[in-house]
């Protein structure tokens, strides 16, 4: 595809860390590609000079937007419904870990905004558009803690599950019309927000059959795939990229 026929994504976080992985695969891939960022604004700007670079006469952006603000999250959905949208990969997520007895209602509230009902409300915005060209993609990133029990997920997995629900849904109403859409669930990933886990991260990987974390190419890799053309008929999938993780009974025997 030139600059000037290239189908356009919107990618949320898609400024560092796996989001950044994103836009450059689709890139890679030929598509011209925009992207949220809510902090991470120097990020965007490197990012957006790398990609230009990179690929000359194609368009690319980057857009100020903090999901949790519900009034300029629908400011934003209203501008975007007019571009005429290819695709929509919702990445951008919130952690909030905590044992469920001591889940506070307002970090749940939060997380369960910026993971699923963001993702909610700019489908919404986009749909229109895609069922009008009868041709679009909706890829949202999920998580392995919304396919298996882990000790202080309770309210982040809730809210990975409730996108995983919701996309199913949007998929077989969407199915005759050319629109595909479909969840990554990754398992650990190599990115900055495993910093935490860093002491930890031996024993996990021991846990994990492939033996270590996920790199983020790995990750965006499919997330490229399910955007082009080559993908049309694979719709309401929750697909783990996780190294065998979710695959084993999770039980060692010593």
């Amino acid at each position: 595809m030139s600059g000037a026929e290239a189908r356009r994504v919107l990618v949320t976080g898609g400024a560092s860390g796996l989001g950044a992985a994103i836009s450059r695969a689709l890139a890679g891939a030929g598509f011209s590609v925009d992207l949220t960022y809510r902090t991470s604004g120097e990020a965007a700007e490197a990012l957006l000079a790398e990609l230009r670079a990179a690929h000359p006469g194609r368009a690319f952006a980057a857009h100020a937007l903090d999901l949790a603000d519900r009034a300029a999250l629908d400011a934003f959905c209203d501008a975007a419904e007019a571009v005429g949208y290819h695709g929509l990969v919702h990445n951008a997520g919130q952690p909030c870990d905590a044992l469920a007895a001591m889940l506070d209602q307002d970090r749940a509230e939060a997380a369960m905004q910026v993971n699923f009902f963001s993702l909610t409300r700019l489908a919404k915005a986009l749909m229109r558009g895609m069922v009008r060209a009868r041709s679009g993609r909706i890829v949202a990133v999920g998580s392995v803690a919304a396919l298996r029990g882990n000790a202080g997920n309770g309210a982040y997995a809730a809210s990975k599950g409730a996108l995983i629900a919701y996309c199913r849904t949007l998929a077989i109403e969407t199915a005759k019309r050319g629109v595909t859409v479909n969840v990554i669930a990754p398992g650990f990933v190599d990115t900055a927000m495993m910093a935490p886990y860093a002491a930890h991260r031996a024993g996990m990987e021991a846990q994990i059959p492939a033996g270590r974390f996920a790199r983020p190419d790995e990750v965006a890799a499919l997330a490229a795939f399910l955007m082009g053309e080559g993908a049309g008929y694979i719709t309401g999938a929750v697909l783990p990229v996780d190294g065998g993780l979710t695959a084993m009974l999770g039980v060692h025997r010593t």
